[in-house]
């Protein structure tokens, strides 16, 4: 005599189910590596980028209150367009803001990244923002020993 085996009706598929939705969980693992990596560059990017636009800015000083001894503050006009400038040459968007006392400014820019898994599921970009704010001192600051 000889014993045949004979499979269930209910296992047939199963591993097949597994298969897929293991798959389906490690691309969306990826995706999330991948596109959340790039929404960190983007941020990086738009953070360094209002950094230097605010850095040009603030170097547009009123040189006549300076060198009458003032604090220094710093000149809007100038400034605002040293930091447009800079923004324009990076190919980005943002925003000045200069305090009234002319004394600090804040530059906030936007950046984008594309995406490339979340693209499947209709999310084509992802945007992040970048602020920086300038502070203008008097006089050079050294530290003591």
């Amino acid at each position: 005599m000889t014993a045949v085996a004979t499979r269930s009706g209910t296992d047939r598929g199963s591993v097949t189910a597994f298969f897929a939705a293991a798959v389906l969980a490690l691309l969306v693992m990826a995706g999330l590596v991948v596109d959340g990596g790039g929404k960190v560059r983007a941020l990086q990017r738009a953070d360094r980028i209002a950094a230097e636009a605010g850095r040009a800015a603030g170097q547009q000083i009123d040189l006549a209150a300076a060198v009458a001894g003032e604090r220094p503050r710093v000149e809007v006009p100038r400034a605002v367009a040293a930091a447009r400038r800079y923004l324009a040459a990076t190919g980005t968007d943002g925003t000045v803001a200069i305090a009234p006392d002319r004394r600090s400014l804040t530059i906030e820019v936007r950046s984008t990244s594309r995406t490339v898994f979340l693209g499947l599921v209709g999310i084509g970009q992802l945007s992040a923002t970048g602020t920086a704010t300038v502070e203008l001192v008097p006089g050079v600051r050294t530290e003591r020993p």
